[in-house]
């Protein structure tokens, strides 16, 4: 009878062990969940500003933003050139 009593303890403590295990890998999950969420959030501002910014000195940037707004200004006509040669190919 010792040896299933102790059995039996051992297994509580390690099923005991596994459930709060697994209630922290779930509040971690949930934590990170929350943290892609907050980070989403600040991405999507981040990329807002920057397109206020292009929008109203993309013409004019101040010096640190010079080569950025020049990428964006060279992209947005490689975006037309290539939406034009669609249509040439398609006839419009």
């Amino acid at each position: 009878m010792d040896f299933i009593e102790k059995l039996g303890d051992t297994l509580a403590a390690k099923g005991k062990e596994a459930s709060e295990k697994a209630k922290e890998l779930a509040e971690i999950a949930n934590l990170k969940s929350q943290i892609n969420a907050c980070e989403e959030v600040i991405r999507k501002n981040y990329l807002e500003i920057g397109k206020i910014y292009f929008d109203q000195y993309g013409d004019m940037p101040e010096a640190p933003f010079e080569k950025q707004c020049r990428a964006i200004q060279n992209a947005k006509r490689g975006v037309e050139e290539f939406e034009e040669k669609i249509r040439q190919i398609k006839g419009l």
